[in-house]
């Protein structure tokens, strides 16, 4: 009885936390529907004022881009107009340098030519004096007496080079050869040793071997005497 008394207290305290839990709930949920309906409200006015924001740009895109496109391609010109006129003032800055450099090389030439006239007047002179048609014929002989006698000097040096790797070789080959002579010598000293030590061991053995023939004869004729002395204990 005590159980059951302490039961129904039980129910009765878990049927009224229930009720207090479904009184928090619709609370709850009465909050929850009217936060719903305002956050509706709010959204319905947020439409409502970007279909008209949306309605203003309409009306007032095409001018906005009407301005933005001319304003681009006056950008877009005047970039070009600076990027050639750098382009073209860097060409002009090149072509001054480059005649700067004509000048000062024209100046340097113009030099070497009052400082070579000498030379030509030399030329000159041997042209008439010898077989040379020109002042061309001169340069031509004496450039090929310089690729002769470069030539010539390369072709020695190739030599000398052939003579000292000959030489080198030479020395390669007789150290070689030194080194196998020596090393015949050696095995040949101790192949006669082997030999040597070899005849000395015959020797050894041709004496044990007459030593054995003759305790060999000794035992064959006392094997006869004592076959012939058995024979004649038979009889």
């Amino acid at each position: 009885e005590e159980d059951s008394t302490n039961s129904f207290i039980c129910l009765l305290k878990k049927m009224k936390e229930l009720r207090l839990m479904e009184k928090v709930v619709e609370e709850t949920e009465e909050a929850f529907t009217e936060r719903m309906e305002a956050l509706a409200e709010h959204w319905r006015d947020l439409h409502a004022r970007r279909a008209r924001l949306k309605a203003h740009v309409v009306t007032s895109g095409t001018t906005v881009k009407e301005n933005e496109r001319l304003r681009t391609q006056a950008l877009k010109k005047a970039k070009e107009e600076k990027v050639e006129n750098s382009k073209k003032e860097s060409e002009l800055l090149g072509a001054r340098r480059e005649l700067e450099s004509l000048r000062k090389q024209h100046q340097k030439l113009s030099k070497k030519l009052l400082k070579y006239s000498l030379f030509k007047r030399y030329l000159e002179e041997v042209v008439e004096n010898s077989q040379f048609r020109d002042i061309d014929d001169v340069i031509t002989y004496y450039k090929a007496l310089v690729r002769t006698r470069k030539d010539l000097l390369q072709s020695q040096w190739w030599h000398r080079q052939l003579l000292e790797q000959g030489k080198v070789l030479q020395q390669q080959i007789r150290a070689e050869k030194e080194a196998e002579m020596l090393q015949c010598k050696n095995d040949l000293a101790q192949l006669q040793e082997s030999l040597e030590q070899a005849q000395s061991d015959i020797h050894q053995w041709e004496d044990r071997w007459a030593k054995a023939q003759d305790r060999a004869a000794r035992k064959a004729m006392e094997l006869k005497s004592l076959n012939m002395a058995i024979h004649s204990l038979f009889q």
